[in-house]
């Protein structure tokens, strides 16, 4: 994996833009916590290999997946991917770093997703926020997202965070889990 430091002739630090929902948030996790105890199944992550959730729930339950983002409580309580939180305040020594959420996909989640970010990475000054839609508009040198849809409409250099459902992407430089992210950005 070849490195990014920094290099920019000292006129600025560099942008990088992270997701929030399955790259420092497990919502995978809440989602089959969630399900499973509801339906009394038993899927797990290596089940979703190369799949989205919504392509491995059947149809008519559907709707479920969707009620559990839509609770109040849903994104307040996600666990925190490993290692995130330690590589995200070593980052912020040598680059800006910006949360980049797609909140506007489930709009409910604001208040949550903010207390969330507040409670898990108070290093990350709210002015460092930011909930769209469409990633495109963000002005950032990277973007690390596990939703290739978002990578490729992005203007600066995508980074796929790797998830069960993009386990076939390629197209993107990959990261599977935040060692990587620091490997890649701290060498």
């Amino acid at each position: 994996m070849t490195s990014l430091h920094t290099q920019n002739g000292g006129t600025g630090r560099k942008i990088i833009a992270v997701d929030m929902d399955e790259v420092i948030a497990d919502a995978l996790g809440e989602h089959l916590l969630r399900y499973n105890q509801e339906f009394s199944e038993a899927i797990t992550i290596n089940d979703l290999h190369g799949r989205w959730i919504w392509d491995y729930v059947p149809q008519e339950r559907q709707k479920r997946l969707e009620d559990y983002m839509r609770s109040e409580d849903f994104f307040a309580v996600l666990d925190v991917m490993p290692e995130s939180q330690r590589v995200l305040e070593r980052l912020q020594n040598q680059y800006d770093i910006f949360i980049a959420s797609a909140a506007m996909e489930v709009p409910t989640s604001f208040n949550a997703k903010f207390e969330w970010l507040k409670r898990n990475f108070p290093f990350i000054p709210s002015s460092h926020v930011v909930f769209c839609g469409d990633k495109s508009i963000l002005r950032a040198d990277y973007l690390i997202d596990d939703n290739p849809r978002q990578l490729r409409l992005f203007r600066g250099e995508g980074i796929l965070f790797g998830s069960p459902a993009n386990a076939f992407v390629t197209g993107f430089r990959r990261v599977e889990n935040w060692l990587d992210v620091e490997r890649l950005f701290l060498g």
